[in-house]
């Protein structure tokens, strides 16, 4: 059985994720909060297995609540919250940043597409039970790339005119994708383009998340977007992204691809096919396989391919698949990457 904390002011809501939760006979609910500081000691006291979280609560507010528990009693915390509230979307990044692993829109149960989306809270549950190891990652400045991976790297991948950087991730993504942004200069010298799962009405949150947070121009793609240097795209909610041969975005409604639509396998495998060694591949932290066959297809290509480490991933399904069937170059843990992406590809003149 899957032991599950409810944390949440509203009684309604509480009592809605209790009936949706417990309509899986693998989840049990094993106590609720209404609060942040309940939500702590509840956890100390009886060591669920999977917390939702709340963010806007009094007396103590679910960031601050995410913070302390990851501190002292770590569990994989979902949160849950309301996507139209600014104050709400503002701290959820905040608890993404300290260990928080997944985000899912408040049910309401208003329409139709509300009640349809109370299968994903239980499929998330279920999900991110499996995460048995929680690690926070504190802020680190990227100076030089190590010279381990450096030796790795053949004299001529130095010199070549890289034209794009494709990143996808998933679960455990988002504060590994700021916190490689964040170490990149404002003239980046190639356009970022990125993949990565999240709940339906978060991505522009997301996105004003890592441009408030990085010298680059971060903006949710649109349909025929010219991919400038120094940019980063990322995919909407819904819609599949590719890049096409005159270096803009193109945005389909193409089937979903390992179940996902924006999915990594389909933006990757247009990467490869425009760009072919011209370009950088990064598979991050994320569950099941989306883009692993694709890095792979990059790597064959002569593209420079990254794949995350297990030891800094919150989860390792998506890098480790892509290393497992030799798809990544290069392996590095999430604060090294950066300062990779800074010596092939650099800025108006390289690191």
């Amino acid at each position: 059985m899957i032991r599950v904390l409810i944390v949440d002011d509203s009684a309604v809501v509480r009592d809605l994720l209790k009936h949706i939760l417990s309509s899986d006979a693998e989840i049990v609910v094993i106590g609720e909060a209404k609060d942040g500081l309940e939500a702590v000691e509840l956890v100390a006291k009886h060591k669920p297995d999977v917390v939702t979280m709340d963010i806007n609560m009094p007396r103590l507010n679910g960031f601050e609540a995410t913070r302390q528990i990851m501190e002292k009693n770590p569990v994989p915390i979902v949160i849950v919250t309301a996507s139209w509230d600014p104050n709400d979307v503002g701290k959820m990044w905040l608890a993404m940043e300290a260990g928080a692993v997944a985000t899912l829109e408040k049910p309401r149960y208003s329409t139709k597409e509300d009640y349809e989306n109370s299968g994903n809270i239980v499929d998330t549950v279920k999900l991110m039970s499996q995460v048995k190891v929680i690690r926070r990652w504190a802020p680190k400045r990227v100076s030089n790339t190590p010279s381990d991976l450096l030796t790795k790297i053949q004299p001529e991948h130095f010199s070549r005119q890289y034209g794009i950087v494709a990143i996808g991730a998933s679960t455990g993504g988002p504060p590994v994708i700021k916190e490689l942004l964040a170490a990149l200069p404002s003239d980046f010298s190639a356009p970022i383009v990125i993949v990565q799962h999240i709940a339906r009405n978060f991505t522009t949150g997301f996105a004003e998340w890592l441009d408030q947070s990085t010298p680059l121009n971060v903006r949710v793609a649109k349909h025929a977007d010219r991919l400038e240097p120094g940019a980063v795209y990322v995919a909407p909610d819904g819609l599949h992204m590719k890049v096409d041969f005159s270096s803009h975005v193109v945005l389909t409604n193409d089937p979903p691809e390992n179940g996902l639509r924006p999915s990594v396998s389909y933006l990757f495998r247009s990467v490869a096919a425009v760009f072919g060694n011209r370009a950088v591949g990064i598979l991050l932290t994320g569950m099941g396989r989306d883009g692993a066959n694709e890095l792979k297809i990059l790597k064959d290509k002569g593209a420079i391919t990254i794949a995350q480490d297990k030891e800094t991933s919150v989860v390792h399904g998506m890098p480790g698949e892509a290393i497992k069937i030799g798809g990544a170059s290069h392996i590095a843990p999430s604060h090294k990457i950066a300062g990779l992406l800074l010596r092939l590809v650099g800025g108006g003149e390289k690191k």
